[in-house]
């Protein structure tokens, strides 16, 4: 029904009660995809205890549930075009709770891996359905705004609040606990769904293409390990065949994907430089809020001293105002272009790295201001970045312009970790230098952490055990400023690119 008000506007299908309500639903498959994206983040130091994993093993542990999320997403898109979007929803939230059951319950590095893998592949399942539903459900410009800027701030307020659920947990429970957040989500999911959300399709499908899908992932998971490899043995053979592969599976994937007569992603798509710019900003916002958060949750709980619950509740005013500056993003965009706004959002990253870096010994304080800091201009660039991409695309191409934002997401959560974990752990371990790392070596990956060499500290004489602590502090330390330079001059990048590409947005 099109109606015109007392201001002439005219109000296309504006969204009832019913449409808000199926958003609420939508809501928690979003929450509980964006919270596994970060909960393990102050479950890291238990982990590094219990389970022993070495630095590498570590960084996989938190990475490979965004990689399977990066390689899967668009696969999974394409297959709830052709099933059913709803269907899918429900099929993936059953197997990421029975996998999240795996992960609580590991008994070492490789059943925790295995599990997160598992979590992955299902929720790959459940995310490009929740934007592409958005698209077709709203179809009011003004109700899908809202409604993008709340699953936004769900999105970046779930991975915010990922470590402050997972810090109280620890606080009361055993690591493993924080997997366990998703089972009241998923509990109150199923049910909903079925009652309130419409089933969507593709009414004219193209054939799944199994060898994209292949090679999606043959370019991903390379990428990723020769990136992580260079931090524990530098430019190996291994590291560069890694390299070469996952280049040569890009390079063939993008060919595909131009020569098919159904490409499983329209690459016509990244024509549009409005487009692409947002989804190249999806992409490094998020890069710098997983790096962040990889560092901080360290730093606040090894360095500072703080428990795992104390260390979460600094992060609480960065997690409010992650969730606050995605709704006032929208209110802005009346008098402020989203060109100004997404540029000054990576301004305000920079600025929260600074803060950490260049504020000497870092405080509680400093902290939380950073994050807090940071989180406006991720709320900012969510929102704003969103709303670009998909009001650049056809209605029909919304399903595919999602999952391509949603897989931008997970690639920037692994390059995160990745690049700037990398830089983090290098240049801690490079740097460890005290007496009795180097006269007894690192035989079981005990050094390669400042969790490990804090507990291994433990154990010898007091003289010895105080100076270990106090260099691998030291050397952390030194990490901390050295991935924060890196990834302040990513964000000023991204400022610089945001500013040429989205010139007409």
């Amino acid at each position: 029904m099109t109606t015109i008000d007392t201001t002439g506007t005219m109000n296309v299908n504006r969204a009832g009660p019913r449409e808000w309500a199926a958003l609420a639903v939508l809501m928690l498959p979003v929450l509980m995809t964006s919270v596994d994206n970060t909960v393990l983040s102050f479950a890291l130091p238990a982990i590094s205890v219990d389970l022993r994993p070495s630095g590498t093993q570590l960084l996989w542990i938190v990475d490979v549930y965004a990689i399977m999320l990066a390689g899967l997403l668009i696969a999974m898109g394409s297959i709830g075009d052709r099933f059913g979007r709803r269907r899918l929803l429900l099929i993936g939230s059953v197997g990421f709770g029975v996998a999240s059951l795996l992960a609580a319950f590991s008994q070492g590095p490789a059943m925790l891996l295995s599990a997160r893998v598992l979590q992955g592949v299902f929720g790959a399942m459940l995310m490009p359905s929740t934007l592409s539903l958005i698209r077709n459900v709203f179809h009011d410009p003004r109700d899908r705004r809202v409604a993008i800027a709340t699953w936004a701030a769900m999105f970046s307020g779930g991975a915010a609040l990922g470590p402050v659920l997972g810090g109280w947990l620890l606080g009361h429970f055993w690591w493993g606990s924080v997997f366990f957040i998703n089972a009241p989500i998923i509990i109150a999911f199923v049910p909903l769904a079925l009652f309130l959300l419409p089933e969507s399709r593709d009414p004219e499908p193209g054939p799944l293409d199994l060898l994209s899908i292949g090679l999606s992932l043959g370019a991903m998971l390379p990428l990723v390990f020769a990136i992580k490899n260079v931090a524990e043995h530098g430019l190996t053979d291994v590291t560069m065949t890694a390299f070469a592969v996952g280049v040569i599976a890009a390079w063939a994937l993008v060919r595909r994907l131009r020569t098919s007569a159904s490409p499983m992603i329209d690459m016509t798509l990244f024509r549009n430089r409005v487009f692409s710019g947002a989804i190249l900003a999806n992409l490094l916002s998020f890069m710098g809020f997983t790096g962040f958060l990889f560092l901080g949750s360290q730093l606040l709980q090894l360095v500072l001293g703080l428990s795992a619950m104390d260390a979460a509740l600094v992060l609480l005013p960065g997690l409010a105002a992650t969730v606050v500056a995605g709704f006032v993003a929208v209110r802005l965009l009346r008098i402020v272009s989203a060109r100004v706004l997404v540029t000054a959002s990576f301004v305000a990253s920079a600025a929260g790295y600074a803060m950490t870096a260049l504020n000497g010994t870092p405080t509680v304080v400093s902290i939380a201001v950073a994050f807090a800091v940071m989180g406006v201009g991720i709320g900012m660039a969510e929102t704003l970045t969103n709303d670009l991409m998909l009001s650049n695309v056809p209605s029909s191409k919304a399903g595919a312009a999602s999952a391509i934002s949603e897989t931008a997401y997970e690639i920037g959560a692994v390059l995160g970790t990745a690049i700037l974990g990398t830089v983090l752990t290098s240049t801690y371990r490079s740097h460890l230098t005290f007496n009795a790392v180097v006269q007894w070596g690192d035989r079981d990956g005990s050094f390669e952490t400042l969790g490990g060499t804090l507990e291994v500290a433990k154990y010898y004489p007091n003289m010895v055990g105080e100076g270990l602590i106090e260099s691998a502090r030291s050397a952390f330390d030194l990490g901390v400023q050295y991935t924060s330079a890196a990834a302040i001059v990513i964000a000023l990048a991204a400022a610089f690119v945001s500013w040429k590409t989205l010139k007409h947005a």
